[in-house]
Protein backbone atom coordinates (compact mmCIF):
# COMPACT_ATOMS: atom_id res chain seq x y z
CA UNK A 1 0.00 0.00 0.00
CA UNK A 2 1.34 3.44 -0.96
CA UNK A 3 1.93 5.82 1.90
CA UNK A 4 0.34 9.12 0.93
CA UNK A 5 0.55 12.03 3.36
CA UNK A 6 -0.91 15.50 3.43
CA UNK A 7 1.02 18.44 4.82
CA UNK A 8 -1.57 21.18 5.16
CA UNK A 9 -1.52 24.82 6.12
CA UNK A 10 -2.07 28.31 4.85
CA UNK A 11 1.56 28.73 3.70
CA UNK A 12 1.07 32.50 3.54
CA UNK A 13 3.95 32.54 2.73
CA UNK A 14 5.96 29.33 2.80
CA UNK A 15 8.96 29.56 5.13
CA UNK A 16 12.13 27.51 5.33
CA UNK A 17 10.55 25.84 8.37
CA UNK A 18 7.62 24.65 6.23
CA UNK A 19 10.02 23.52 3.53
CA UNK A 20 12.06 21.57 6.10
CA UNK A 21 8.96 19.63 7.22
CA UNK A 22 7.88 18.98 3.61
CA UNK A 23 11.33 17.70 2.60
CA UNK A 24 11.64 15.46 5.63
CA UNK A 25 8.13 14.11 5.10
CA UNK A 26 9.01 13.34 1.49
CA UNK A 27 11.79 11.01 2.68
CA UNK A 28 9.30 8.97 4.73
CA UNK A 29 6.20 8.86 2.51
CA UNK A 30 5.74 7.73 -1.09
CA UNK A 31 3.85 10.94 -1.88
CA UNK A 32 3.37 14.18 0.04
CA UNK A 33 0.50 16.39 -0.99
CA UNK A 34 0.98 19.94 0.23
CA UNK A 35 -2.59 21.08 0.77
CA UNK A 36 -3.08 24.82 0.92
CA UNK A 37 -6.13 25.57 3.03
CA UNK A 38 -8.28 28.22 1.42
CA UNK A 39 -9.66 29.68 4.65
CA UNK A 40 -12.40 32.17 3.77
CA UNK A 41 -12.25 33.61 7.30
CA UNK A 42 -8.70 34.89 6.82
CA UNK A 43 -7.33 37.73 4.71
CA UNK A 44 -4.17 36.22 3.21
CA UNK A 45 -1.35 38.31 1.78
CA UNK A 46 -0.97 35.93 -1.17
CA UNK A 47 -3.84 34.46 -3.17
CA UNK A 48 -4.22 30.68 -3.29
CA UNK A 49 -2.93 30.77 -6.86
CA UNK A 50 0.16 32.73 -5.81
CA UNK A 51 0.82 30.34 -2.93
CA UNK A 52 0.49 27.35 -5.27
CA UNK A 53 2.98 28.95 -7.64
CA UNK A 54 5.46 29.72 -4.83
CA UNK A 55 5.18 26.21 -3.40
CA UNK A 56 5.58 24.59 -6.83
CA UNK A 57 8.70 26.66 -7.41
CA UNK A 58 10.23 25.84 -4.03
CA UNK A 59 9.45 22.10 -4.16
CA UNK A 60 10.12 21.39 -7.83
CA UNK A 61 13.27 19.41 -6.97
CA UNK A 62 11.29 17.01 -4.73
CA UNK A 63 9.70 14.54 -7.17
CA UNK A 64 7.19 12.99 -4.77
CA UNK A 65 5.64 16.30 -3.66
CA UNK A 66 2.42 17.57 -5.20
CA UNK A 67 0.84 20.98 -4.53
CA UNK A 68 -2.93 21.40 -4.24
CA UNK A 69 -5.52 23.50 -2.42
CA UNK A 70 -8.72 22.68 -0.61
CA UNK A 71 -11.66 24.08 1.35
CA UNK A 72 -13.39 22.55 4.32
CA UNK A 73 -12.22 19.86 6.68
CA UNK A 74 -8.75 18.42 6.26
CA UNK A 75 -10.01 14.92 6.99
CA UNK A 76 -12.54 15.15 4.13
CA UNK A 77 -9.81 16.33 1.80
CA UNK A 78 -7.54 13.49 2.93
CA UNK A 79 -10.24 10.95 2.08
CA UNK A 80 -10.87 12.62 -1.28
CA UNK A 81 -7.22 12.35 -2.37
CA UNK A 82 -6.64 8.91 -0.85
CA UNK A 83 -4.18 10.02 1.83
CA UNK A 84 -3.65 7.75 4.81
CA UNK A 85 -1.47 10.16 6.83
CA UNK A 86 -1.39 13.77 7.89
CA UNK A 87 1.95 15.47 8.60
CA UNK A 88 2.03 18.24 11.17
CA UNK A 89 5.09 20.25 12.08
CA UNK A 90 5.77 21.19 15.69
CA UNK A 91 7.95 24.17 16.53
CA UNK A 92 7.67 24.15 20.31
CA UNK A 93 5.81 22.54 23.18
CA UNK A 94 3.25 25.35 22.89
CA UNK A 95 2.20 23.98 19.45
CA UNK A 96 1.62 20.50 20.84
CA UNK A 97 -1.60 21.14 22.79
CA UNK A 98 -3.37 22.72 19.82
CA UNK A 99 -2.06 20.11 17.37
CA UNK A 100 -3.05 17.28 19.74
CA UNK A 101 -6.65 18.57 19.78
CA UNK A 102 -6.76 18.71 16.00
CA UNK A 103 -5.21 15.25 15.64
CA UNK A 104 -7.68 13.81 18.16
CA UNK A 105 -10.64 15.32 16.32
CA UNK A 106 -9.34 14.04 12.98
CA UNK A 107 -8.95 10.58 14.52
CA UNK A 108 -12.54 10.77 15.79
CA UNK A 109 -13.74 11.71 12.29
CA UNK A 110 -11.73 8.94 10.60
CA UNK A 111 -9.63 6.52 12.64
CA UNK A 112 -7.90 5.12 9.56
CA UNK A 113 -6.00 8.33 8.84
CA UNK A 114 -2.96 8.75 11.09
CA UNK A 115 -1.30 12.00 12.11
CA UNK A 116 2.49 12.18 12.20
CA UNK A 117 4.22 14.98 14.05
CA UNK A 118 7.62 16.15 12.86
CA UNK A 119 9.64 18.42 15.12
CA UNK A 120 11.02 21.35 13.23
CA UNK A 121 14.72 21.88 12.87
CA UNK A 122 15.85 24.02 15.84
CA UNK A 123 17.08 26.61 13.37
CA UNK A 124 13.43 27.36 12.47
CA UNK A 125 11.71 26.86 15.83
CA UNK A 126 10.86 30.57 16.16
CA UNK A 127 9.69 30.99 12.58
CA UNK A 128 6.13 31.58 11.42
CA UNK A 129 4.53 33.08 8.33
CA UNK A 130 3.10 35.87 10.50
CA UNK A 131 6.54 36.87 11.75
CA UNK A 132 7.95 36.79 8.23
CA UNK A 133 5.16 39.03 6.92
CA UNK A 134 5.66 41.49 9.79
CA UNK A 135 9.41 41.72 9.18
CA UNK A 136 8.95 42.09 5.41
CA UNK A 137 6.22 44.73 5.84
CA UNK A 138 8.69 46.96 7.67
CA UNK A 139 11.43 46.24 5.13
CA UNK A 140 13.46 43.98 7.40
CA UNK A 141 15.49 41.20 5.84
CA UNK A 142 13.77 37.83 5.50
CA UNK A 143 16.78 36.26 3.84
CA UNK A 144 17.44 32.88 5.43
CA UNK A 145 13.83 32.67 6.62
CA UNK A 146 12.08 32.01 3.30
CA UNK A 147 13.16 30.62 -0.07
CA UNK A 148 14.60 33.32 -2.41
CA UNK A 149 11.53 33.25 -4.69
CA UNK A 150 9.32 34.01 -1.67
CA UNK A 151 11.64 36.81 -0.57
CA UNK A 152 11.23 38.41 -3.99
CA UNK A 153 7.45 37.94 -3.90
CA UNK A 154 7.31 39.63 -0.48
CA UNK A 155 9.31 42.58 -1.80
CA UNK A 156 6.83 42.95 -4.66
CA UNK A 157 3.83 42.73 -2.30
CA UNK A 158 5.19 45.40 -0.01
CA UNK A 159 6.70 47.48 -2.88
CA UNK A 160 10.19 47.25 -1.44
CA UNK A 161 13.02 48.25 -3.78
CA UNK A 162 15.10 45.23 -4.78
Amino acid sequence: MRKVAICSGSFDPITLGHLDIIKRGATVFDEVIVGILNNINKKPLFSVEERIELLEETTRDIPNVKIDSFNGLLIDYAKKVGANCIIRGLRAVSDFEYEMQIASMNRKLDNEIETFFIMTNNEYSFLSSSIVKEVAKYQGSVSGLVPPVVEEALKRKFSIPR
